[in-house]
């Protein structure tokens, strides 16, 4: 799987080099512009993105992640794979090195959590160290924040956090509260609130670059997914366009599992899903359509 970066042509109003190049990420592409945008050095391919949730209360689990869910399947639509999801304690060295590892290994990165006004949103300040870059106040972001603030008690120092930015970064809009999300590149800055990231997300629709999206059909069967494990496997490799995920599960007194043919190309699906359902029918295991 290549994972060379994405391409796109845009400029901010600051543009430092974010230093992407075959040496960091051992991929071929060719920088455009100055600030880390680059142009992928191959066509046809997967395009993948690594996901950054950052929050000790995550990891203490008082709060559970929903923004997970919620990306994989906006970056499907889009023709993106979540490849690797990564929690990370409020702590900026391990948030730097977290990143850095994603964003060599995936087309984009995106961060959940950590962008607020109080002292332990430190999300801005771990990219900036791992892009090499300074710390600024986007003056777009703080008069957005002017505005919203003005019968809100006024623009805090507190509230000034949020129009922080690592040098270079661009914004991503945020009609529920003023306060932005970032974009660095390849690297996307976003809230942790659920419902906040998703309109960050829907705000990034169609700005992207993409393949094309994964589609999926299932079925089901009450059966020990060991005892069909063959089959799977069997009729996988000789639809070689295709992935045949198993996902068990036990309910009613008996076991059962749901097979997930998934595909970019929808004849192969079909094809792929029309034998599956013969060779489960012929061994005696009845599929059901859409799963159970």
């Amino acid at each position: 799987m290549d994972n060379a970066f994405l391409s796109v042509d845009s400029k901010s109003e600051h543009e430092p080099s974010y230093n992407l190049d075959r040496a960091a990420t051992g991929r071929d592409f060719a920088v455009s512009g100055d600030c880390g945008y680059a142009i992928a050095m191959t066509a046809d391919r997967i395009w993948t993105a690594g996901m950054l949730v950052i929050g000790d209360e995550i990891l203490s689990g008082r709060t559970q992640d929903r923004n997970v869910a919620t990306l994989a399947k906006w970056l499907n639509v889009q023709g993106i794979r979540l490849a690797e999801v990564r929690i990370v304690a409020d702590d900026v060295d391990r948030i730097a090195a977290a990143l850095n590892a994603l964003r060599q290994a995936n087309d984009y990165v995106f961060t959940t959590g950590g962008i607020g006004p109080t002292h332990d949103d430190i999300t801005v300040d771990a990219v900036a160290k791992a892009l090499g870059v300074e710390v600024v106040v986007h003056p777009k972001a703080r008069a957005m924040l002017e505005g919203y603030y003005a019968k809100r008690g006024g623009l805090s120092e507190a509230r000034l956090r949020m129009a922080r930015v690592p040098e270079g970064g661009e914004l991503i809009e945020n009609r529920m509260s003023g306060a932005p999300g970032i974009r660095c590149g390849n690297i996307f800055i976003m809230a942790g609130i659920p419902h906040i990231a998703a309109q960050m997300m829907d705000a990034l629709t169609g700005e992207l670059e993409g393949g094309a999206p994964v589609l999926s059909k299932t079925l089901g069967c009450w059966t020990p997914e060991s005892e069909v494990a063959e089959t799977l496997g069997a009729v996988e490799k000789a639809h070689p366009a295709c992935q045949i995920g198993s996902y068990p599960f036990f309910r009613e007194g008996k076991v059962g599992a749901n097979f997930v043919v998934r595909s970019t190309d929808e004849a192969a699906l079909d094809a792929c899903l029309a034998e599956l359902r013969e060779k489960l029918s012929a061994a005696g295991h009845e599929p059901v359509a859409e799963g159970i």
